[in-house]
């Protein structure tokens, strides 16, 4: 028989304590349940049975494991609904975004901070273009459009703020009455503005001019913008030059004997300058230091903007390559593209299939490849007869002019001519609405108007060059400011059957202009220059020019029938990387990339003709990963004969048996990367802010060159005093295995590329809110890359920042013209835009290892990979399932 003991205090203390974590525990779980809940009620359903409204008749919608929809209609109409549908449930808040950036509304969301980004993008009218684009289209097109619209707000119609996605949650604590507003055609048109802007070519090229121009003479200036090299380099139409082509260890400076001016046009005076009526002082180089000021003000403006839609620069390009059946295993053509923007969480690209049950007058599609969130269509990719693959054609599409104002008149030919003046309302959350003024001349609008930086600048402008009274601005004419035919053309582009009726795609694809590769399942290759190109009445585009004489400006568009062409070439491939497309022809721009990645995939086609073995879609892909590195391969000669001591004789033995790839794993490419950046910091520091090098195929092209001048006076160093290239040289090895050990430690052996050379995915509305939890929403990464600027592997680098990935393969495809469903591809970061679901960032590890992922195209072959089927029936009232029971697990 026992007794009851009494607790000691102990003992209480422990049981209240215990009950006390308990509680905290129970607390915790709940919370984390609450906002996991929170997190995943967004995730669409993509299985089971939907009623949409608006559907005529059933759709369905299989996605593979990695979450990849491939949508089956049985009209046109349902087929476009059910991709906005689709777009919506997986990438709203992302579209919802892009829609507000090009319709100068960001500021709407995020307040007072985004109204000059706003200012800007009203200056240039993106929506209003896209308004009387949409007026434009042919009723069919229209009709894409409109069911494509309904699609997404159907999609609206069942959710709102957290049920949409996990950003409006976020917004709500900053702007919570915001709420989105249906979805319409011309959001969707919009797009396509933006996309122009992101390649919008030699912009930055000319501003950089003529900041440079200020403080170098002509002919300093010509050497810092080099031209392409013909004859050297391949061009798209030519290819490859008669000589054998270079190997990676050759060095291929680019300026000596470039094409183009020896100096830059505007010597003794600007084109256009001759007696022109009512000036007695005209701006030649005497003036350009003022025009210089007004333009730098300029480029501060325009390197604000690609934040919202990915940092611009000489490495926004692509690469792209088709080879025919001759040289291939199977007979018949390979097609490969990775085209080349600033990185983005979610990737800028949507995998998507559209195929209709049945092929008839009543539906006509039957494509697979990547889309824009928000755009209805294909952009990239196959139909059942035929591929495709864009790059950057890079035409100069913009050019800047000098404008004399009073008031609101600009002088024209010694005319007063008054300005079309449009006014701007501004919504501003959490604040007043903002009304501004947008001026524009006969080409385009002022863009010295936007901002109080600009109005200085003019105002000071007069006393700067010695032009005399009155007021001066900058105006720009830019072709995607005037209405086009892009939005159409993707709809016969996805449609087209034959080599005839893809080039009458390409004649409406006015802008952005691109590069066009084409294979169909027949064996025949070819390739299409398209795009809105102007014809100018003087200069070359490559500086601003008067605005006052109608003898400068533009004289129509080169016409369709004269842009570059080719069709089933004599040498059986055809390679584009935004390298010149032909010495001959129209004049397109003097601002090409100078061709190092294009010479490196010609060199790898060329290894296997030589040695006549059939390539294979993982040969191609095996072409998209290279690193072999030209501009390393250039220094490795002149380093490994200097004579050396200390710090720089050991990074000089690193270098010694290096073969010049900028793999992952290789010490040799780290150190390389910290002795070019340091390099080029030394040798080029006293450039006017703004113009300092980035790196890239330009700089590659201007160092290459003064290998060959060892006592120019660019051989510079500031910190050291060396002079002469193999002094500097050295002075950089040193500086760069200090800062090399610093940053990867004393073991040489240990060091990696990929630790410097690292990648976060961004988002690209929050992504850089300043808030550490916020972003570790958003944010993924880093992951450890190779390859490099200007290399067929092209993940950039800015050197003016450090060694962080700035672009990339947005994408990477290889389609098999032999059997659509061997084809292979990859995104970026992954289906979804909704954080943490388990296709957000998926495909980002595969991405990262240079691996592509199967493509099913053909009926069974999707029926075969679909791991979700999601039927949507027409219905007067939507029945989704609970959306807090997703069909696929939550990522851990």
């Amino acid at each position: 028989m026992g007794t009851d003991q009494p607790r000691t205090g102990r003992n209480r203390w422990v049981s209240v304590l215990i009950g006390l974590l308990v509680t905290v525990l129970v607390i915790a779980v709940a919370a984390a349940g609450l906002g996991w809940w929170s997190v995943t009620r967004s995730f669409p359903t993509t299985s089971g049975q939907v009623d949409v409204p608006g559907l005529r008749d059933s759709v369905t919608v299989s996605r593979d494991d990695a979450g990849i929809p491939s949508i089956v209609a049985e009209n046109d109409h349902d087929l476009f609904f059910a991709q906005g549908y689709v777009h919506a449930q997986d990438r709203f808040w992302e579209m919802d975004f892009r829609r507000h950036v090009t319709a100068g509304r960001l500021a709407e969301l995020f307040g007072e901070s985004q109204v000059a980004t706003d200012v800007f993008i009203r200056t240039l009218d993106w929506r209003g273009v896209a308004e009387v684009e949409y007026t434009m289209l042919d009723e069919a097109t229209r009709g894409y459009y409109d069911a494509y619209a309904e699609g997404v707000n159907a999609y609206l119609d069942e959710r709102s703020g957290l049920d949409l996605s996990l950003e409006y949650g976020v917004l709500a604590l900053q702007n919570p009455g915001y709420s989105p507003e249906p979805w319409t055609a011309i959001d969707s048109i919009a797009w396509l503005k933006a996309m122009a802007w992101d390649l919008r070519s030699n912009l930055e090229d000319e501003v950089d001019r003529a900041i440079l121009a200020g403080s170098l003479p002509p002919e300093e200036v010509a050497r810092l913008h080099p031209g392409f090299a013909f004859g050297r380099m391949p061009t798209i139409l030519e290819g490859a030059p008669a000589a054998a082509p270079a190997s990676a260890g050759s060095a291929v400076p680019l300026a000596a004997g470039a094409s183009g001016p020896d100096v830059l046009p505007g010597d003794d005076e600007l084109p256009g300058d001759d007696e022109l009526p009512g000036d007695d002082v005209l701006p030649g180089d005497d003036v350009l230091p003022g025009y210089a000021g007004a333009v730098a003000a300029l480029r501060a403006t325009l390197d604000d903007l690609p934040a919202l839609i990915g940092p611009a620069g000489n490495e926004i390009g692509s690469n792209s390559w088709v080879v025919s059946g001759s040289l291939t295993g199977t007979g018949k053509p390979l097609l490969a593209n990775d085209p080349h923007l600033g990185p983005a969480m979610p990737s800028i690209w949507a995998q998507q299939g559209l195929a209709c049950g049945t092929l008839d007058d009543d539906c006509g599609f039957d494509v697979a490849g990547y889309t824009f969130a928000g755009l209805p269509g294909v952009v990239i990719g196959h139909n059942q007869r035929i591929a495709w693959g864009f790059t950057n054609l890079g035409p100069d599409v913009a050019d800047l002019y000098l404008e004399k104002v009073d008031g609101d008149t600009y002088e024209l030919d010694g005319t007063m001519q008054p300005l079309t003046l449009r006014e701007e309302v501004i919504e501003v959350a959490g604040g007043s609405p903002q009304t501004i003024t947008v001026r524009s001349t006969a080409r385009g609008p002022l863009v010295t108007g936007i901002g109080e930086d600009f109005a200085e600048v003019a105002a000071g402008y007069p006393a700067a060059t010695g032009i005399g009274e009155g007021s001066y601005e900058l105006s720009l004419q830019w072709t995607a400011l005037t209405p086009g035919t892009t939005a159409s053309a993707i709809f016969t582009l996805d449609r087209a059957q034959t080599w005839d009726e893809f080039r009458v795609a390409a004649s409406r694809f006015s802008v952005p202009a691109q590069n066009l590769v084409y294979a169909d399942v027949d064996g025949n290759i070819g390739y299409q220059a398209p795009g809105a190109i102007p014809v100018r009445k003087a200069g070359d585009g490559t500086v601003p020019l008067p605005g006052w004489t109608s003898a400068n400006g533009w004289d129509g568009l080169v016409p369709f029938e004269q842009l570059p062409s080719e069709f089933n070439p004599a040498r059986g491939y055809i390679v584009t990387a935004n390298n010149a497309v032909t010495a001959s022809g129209p004049f397109l721009t003097a601002d090409w990339d100078l061709g190092y990645r294009a010479q490196a995939i010609d060199r790898r086609i060329q290894e296997f003709v030589t040695a006549g073995e059939p390539m294979t879609a993982g040969d191609l892909v095996d072409i998209q990963l290279d690193t072999a590195d030209a501009n390393a391969a250039a220094f490795l000669p002149v380093i490994g004969e200097l004579s050396l001591e200390g710090d720089a004789a050991k990074g000089q033995a690193l270098l010694a048996d290096w073969d010049a790839r900028a793999d992952v794993d290789s010490p040799q490419a780290a150190y390389f990367a910290v002795f070019w950046r340091t390099l080029l910091d030394r040798m080029f520091r006293d450039l006017p802010d703004g113009t300092h090098p980035a790196g890239g195929d330009r700089w590659f092209g201007v160092v290459g060159t003064l290998l060959g001048e060892p006592e120019s006076t660019w051989w510079t160093d500031p910190d050291t005093g060396a002079t002469g290239r193999d002094a500097v040289i050295a002075a950089a090895l040193e500086a760069a295995w200090r800062e090399a050990s610093d940053r990867l430690g004393d073991d040489a052996d240990r060091w990696r590329w990929g630790r410097l050379h690292t990648l976060t995915l961004t988002n690209q509305s929050f992504g850089e809110s300043g808030i550490a939890p916020i972003e570790w929403l958003f944010n993924r990464g880093p992951y450890e890359l190779g390859g490099g600027s200007s290399i067929a592997n092209a993940i950039g680098w800015d050197a003016t920042e450090g060694y962080d990935v700035h672009w990339v393969p947005s994408m990477r495809m290889v389609v098999d013209l032999a059997d659509f469903d061997r084809s292979r591809w990859v995104n970026l970061t992954g289906a979804s835009g909704h954080a943490f679901h388990p296709h957000y960032d998926d495909q980002a590890p595969t991405w990262q290892d240079g691996k592509l992922l199967s493509w099913p195209f053909t009926r069974d072959a999707v029926d075969e990979a679909a791991a979700d089927v999601l039927v949507l029936h027409p219905g007067s009232s939507s029945v989704e399932a609970p959306s807090e029971a997703p069909s696929e697990a939550p990522a851990e």
